[in-house]
């Protein structure tokens, strides 16, 4: 079985940081893009931040200079942290990752999901 495990969400207030890790695991050949989702109460599930295998970024423009998104290759772990947190950053955070498993198949996988708070 082929999942995406998520850590690191939290309650924080203004202004404080926080790091979000995901793993993937199983029969794995090899992970494309990673990258991370969130969505808030009451609205649409919307994109983050991604990288490539090869280290390229893209970011959102909410987020764009307070988040850093990084990944270990040999861990299959992507990283997300967040600096300067608002309280619209508060919502279930979501890892997301492009998989070809050792069987050949291709996968997009999501994780469980993890609720980040922002308030004071």
């Amino acid at each position: 079985q082929v999942q995406l495990v998520e850590a690191g969400g939290g309650l924080v207030q203004p202004g404080g940081s926080l790091r979000l890790s995901c793993a993937a695991s199983g029969s794995i050949f090899s992970i494309n893009r990673m990258g991370w989702y969130r969505q808030a109460p009451g609205k649409e599930r919307e994109f983050v931040a991604r990288i490539t295998t090869g280290g390229t970024t893209n970011y959102a423009d909410a987020v764009k200079g307070r988040f850093t998104i990084s990944r270990d290759n040999a861990k299959n772990t992507v990283y997300l942290q967040m600096n300067s947190l608002k309280p619209e950053d508060t919502a279930v955070y979501y890892c997301n990752a492009l998989v070809v498993t050792v069987s050949d198949r291709s996968l997009e996988l999501w994780g469980q999901g993890t609720l980040v708070t922002v308030s004071s």
